[in-house]
């Protein structure tokens, strides 16, 4: 099956909001088996709008089309779509009672321009928006108006919140009855990190060959401080061959695998000490908290870690901390020895199994010949060792301190998964 998506909205262009549809929906597809062959982006103006949506059902058999179905001067895609299809808008009179109850339940004033939600093109099917006022829209494209064969257009409000509860209760059944399901289809992506892209290749690659000649196909993606490794492979045999796959890859790569698919290290983190019913406590002070914030990202956080404290200041680092003026006077507070009283502070007052502590040079100021700006250290205390790490993460303040974070947790990690208990 051939699948286009167009995404439409003038701030995307601008770059003024992210677009998030394009990964989400692609991912949503990919896992049903269905591979979007082509994507496009384009501003919310008439000519843009119908060369998009009229060359995807030239060549595709199924085009979304994301944003423009709602109230405003700007919200075409509804009109232009109809009136590219010849469609005659209707007004229908279940979706108009919808919207007034929306507004209703809310105790808000109805805008008069929100009823043209309701106009739905003849023939439409109409796919219920239970977040928002926008229905989205559904319709069979005859062959011979734009392209050779039948096609299907669906048409998709623009804010994430309305699409995607829409997606899973409209537009997966609709897709799962008018479409063949897929071939069998599996992907599966190892999380690596502390190792290079070319590194990573250099090491597995040669060692595929047999699962590649049978269909596989490998990929990788550089991300800040990490590395995935993508199998992909189709037909009957898929699951054995991507399973093949990533045994040897892990067996290769050893403890450079911290996760597959969606993990995120600190999810892996939380787990852990979960699993062996240990806790954490952390220290920051160049993060800024972010080390805190990644790992109460994750559901059940609470039970592991016990506190994290931002001691930005060196009155802080002494206050909370106990760390010794002294040790501040001779080495500054970017230095070894900070960093290490720091973390048996933390580990010390909090009574916790692990402690970890960060204190650098963010940025892009404050850096010398001896600490260049990107130093940082990073402390690592457990109730019978501490140790303190090194690097230089020469980059600007927000992926300094990502990184910062992301080797952080790889050498709590390490620590863990080298510890007997």
């Amino acid at each position: 099956m051939t699948i286009e998506l167009v995404n439409t909205g003038s701030e995307l262009m601008l770059g003024r909001v992210l677009n998030t549809h394009q990964q989400w929906i692609c991912r949503q597809l990919a896992d049903m088996g269905w591979v979007v062959q082509r994507q496009v982006a384009v501003a919310d103006t008439g000519k843009e709008i119908c060369a998009a949506v009229r060359e995807a059902l030239e060549r595709a058999d199924l085009v979304i089309v994301t944003g423009g179905l709602g109230p405003t001067s700007d919200d075409l895609t509804r009109e232009l779509i109809a009136e590219m299809l010849g469609r005659k808008l209707v007004m229908n009179d279940e979706i108009r009672t919808e919207i007034a109850k929306f507004f209703t339940s809310r105790n808000r004033p109805q805008p008069v321009r929100t009823e043209v939600q309701a106009l739905v093109p003849k023939g439409a099917i109409v796919l219920p928006n239970s977040q928002g006022t926008a229905p989205g829209l559904a319709m069979e494209v005859p062959p011979g108006i734009y392209g050779d064969t039948k096609s299907w257009l669906i048409m998709l409000p623009g804010p994430p919140r309305e699409l995607r509860p829409m997606w899973t209760e409209h537009v997966v059944p609709l897709l799962k009855g008018e479409f063949a399901p897929a071939e069998n289809f599996v992907c599966r992506t190892l999380k690596t990190t502390g190792i290079g892209e070319s590194r990573v290749e250099e090491i597995i690659v040669r060692h595929l060959d047999e699962q590649v000649k049978g269909g596989l196909e490998i990929g990788y993606c550089a991300r800040t401080g990490e590395v995935d490794v993508r199998f992909v492979c189709r037909g009957p045999n898929a699951s054995a061959c991507v399973a093949a796959a990533e045994k040897i890859t892990r067996r290769l790569l050893r403890d450079h695998v911290y996760g597959v698919d969606d993990e995120q290290l600190e999810t892996v983190i939380v787990r852990l000490l979960t699993e062996r019913k240990q806790t954490l406590a952390l220290a920051e002070s160049c993060t800024g908290g972010f080390i805190a914030n990644r790992i109460t990202n994750v559901p059940g956080a609470s039970a592991v870690l016990l506190a994290g404290l931002v001691t930005y200041s060196n009155d802080a680092k002494e206050q909370f901390l106990g760390v010794s003026a002294g040790t501040l006077k001779r080495h500054g507070a970017v230095s070894e020895f900070v960093a290490r009283e720091m973390v048996e502070g933390a580990r010390r007052r909090t009574g916790a199994d692990y402690a970890i502590s960060v204190t650098g040079i963010a940025g892009p100021s404050g850096g010398t010949l001896e600490k260049p700006v990107g130093t940082v250290f990073i402390g690592l205390a457990t109730r019978t060792t501490t140790c303190v790490a090194a690097k230089v993460n020469a980059f600007d303040r927000e992926t300094f301190k990502y990184v910062t974070s992301q080797q952080a947790l790889e050498v709590l990690r390490r620590a863990m998964l080298e510890s007997k208990e």
